[in-house]
């Protein structure tokens, strides 16, 4: 089959063929598109997002999500309107649903983009690739990211992520054609899917439009002071860049962020003001590096969704799960105020900046000594920019089980300290300390009985006593993990780690345990 041509994003039809689906996941925008724009130089185009009952159904899958692709299919059906693309929404598994397609009209080809999701989404494209093998259908993935399908040795992927990320970004097909003949049908909410109810209240606009504005605020307007703002919650959520769901749903893609971030960079000069903004564009762009090398390790390794990198590290922590710790932990019930706060928030909204998602998973993994699996689940439902080669990434990255990372533990009253000086952002979530006194926010286990009594928060009545006490939980676990590390087969196998998925920067990093500096957060895998 010829395949058109597509320059600027101006279509130019070489033959009229049969239908072009265009299959949207996470790749909610028209912009930089390039499925969208290959299909429209076919023929005529179907747009279609499917709701999938089993991807929706997925442990880490939460409300929340379908609530920002419900919002961002609304944007996305409007844009494509007007590009007289007609976005088709159906809800079912995606082989019967395409089968039923072809059967009516017949499938050309199909065009999409390169996912890295978890493992139902991975089984999930390959019985579509094996339905397209049996119908006859072409198949195209497009990659998204700078992540390569089947990548043999991490040597040199640097220099191939820097091509793809320079490559040209692709406007939205001009001329395009729509296939004609099919209801576009609804976008149905979660309580029409049946979706357990969520009150998270997302902050955010979804949405492609959205993404972009927001995008250009970071660039041009808020992102000077990025380095210094990003560790508290209280200076993160206006001082990051907030693009992580936009990133992590495709409303932006992220060629787009980055070519926008050089060249805002390449227009700034070198004194005064200009200056510390370079210096807080550069930190950032840093971060979107690493965004991609952490995909890649659940591109090339899929069964880190379930298993320690390291397999020797398989009895460090009991198997089953500590229901009245984990239960503490997850509604925020832990006694450490800023432990409580955090959760809290991240239930109520969404999202929180890295460092915090750090302290909390260290106290998970550390202080209350719980595998990573079901505290991984728990969050990912939690995330509004759930990312799955991130997310396992970090979650064993934080709990010490990667064997190729300096283990860092968090003191939830010295992040509370530093972060929160004045306790703001622990009032604001942990309302039954409001009254207490600013010298006591930060561990109110310490407040004498009056002053509990006058501040209307009792320790053991309103507020918990600590769940495990800090010194004694965090020599513990060193203690554990220095045993654990000391062994051959350990050393062994985080070799063999370093070999497969370590940054070819530097070699295999020094083995050891060190407390977290007060500085902006030194851990450039995520980005706020």
């Amino acid at each position: 089959m010829k395949v058109g041509a597509w320059s600027g994003g101006r279509v130019t039809p070489i033959v009229c063929e049969m239908m072009q689906v265009v299959w949207f996941k996470r790749d909610l925008r028209t912009q930089d598109h390039e499925p969208l724009v290959r299909a429209a130089a076919c023929g005529e185009v179907l747009p279609i997002y499917i709701v999938e009952p089993s991807v929706l159904g997925a442990a880490d899958s939460g409300g929340r999500h379908w609530e920002w692709n419900r919002r961002s299919l609304i944007e996305l059906r409007r844009s494509l309107g007007e590009l007289g693309l007609p976005l088709v929404v159906r809800v079912g598994e995606v082989v019967e649903l395409l089968r039923r397609l072809h059967g009516r009209h017949g499938i050309g080809a199909i065009w999409s983009h390169e996912e890295t999701g978890n493992g139902v989404t991975f089984e999930r494209d390959v019985a579509v690739g094996r339905w397209c093998r049996e119908a006859g259908v072409r198949w195209t993935e497009v990659a998204q990211f700078g992540v390569v399908r089947r990548l043999g040795s991490r040597t040199g992927w640097a220099g191939r992520w820097e091509r793809f990320m320079a490559s040209e970004v692709v406007a939205a097909p001009v001329g395009a054609r729509g296939f004609e003949g099919i209801d576009p049908g609804a976008i149905p909410t979660g309580e029409e899917l049946g979706l357990p109810r969520d009150d998270c209240r997302i902050e955010q606009t979804p949405g492609e439009c959205a993404g972009l504005n927001t995008l250009s605020s970071f660039l041009n307007v808020r992102g000077e002071d990025y380095g210094r703002r990003i560790s508290s919650p209280l200076s993160a959520a206006t001082g990051g860049s907030r693009m992580s769901a936009y990133l992590a749903w495709g409303n932006v893609s992220m060629r787009t962020v980055l070519q926008a971030t050089r060249s805002r960079v390449a227009g700034l000069g070198g004194e005064g003001e200009e200056r510390q903004w370079r210096r807080s564009l550069r930190s950032f762009e840093s971060r979107l590096h690493w965004h991609c090398h952490f995909i890649q390790k659940l591109e090339s390794d899929p069964r880190i969704e379930n298993e320690n990198f390291v397999r020797a590290f398989d009895t460090l922590r009991p198997a089953e799960l500590d229901r009245v710790r984990f239960d503490a932990w997850r509604t925020g019930r832990t006694g450490y105020p800023m432990i409580d706060a955090v959760m809290r928030c991240l239930q109520g909204t969404g999202w929180i900046n890295f460092r915090m998602r750090s302290m909390v998973v260290s106290f998970s993994g550390y202080h209350l000594w719980q595998h990573w699996k079901e505290p991984a689940l728990h969050l990912a439902r939690m995330f509004i920019d759930f990312e799955p080669g991130i997310h396992y990434s970090q979650m064993q990255m934080q709990s010490g089980t990667t064997g190729i990372n300096t283990l860092r533990i968090y003191s939830p009253t010295k992040q509370a300290i530093d972060q929160d000086p004045k306790g703001v952002f622990i009032r604001r979530w942990v309302p039954e300390l409001a009254g207490v006194p600013d010298g006591f926010i930060h561990e109110p286990v310490r407040m004498p009985m009056g002053v509990q009594r006058e501040a209307g928060c009792v320790i053991g009545r309103d507020y918990p006593v600590p769940i495990v006490d800090h010194l004694e939980a965090v020599r513990a676990a060193k203690e554990r993990f220095t045993v654990f590390r000391g062994l051959d087969a350990t050393r062994e196998q985080a070799r063999a780690v370093n070999e497969k998925h370590g940054s070819r920067k530097s070699g295999l990093r020094q083995v050891g345990v060190r407390r977290v500096r007060k500085r902006a957060d030194d851990s450039p895998q995520l980005f706020e």
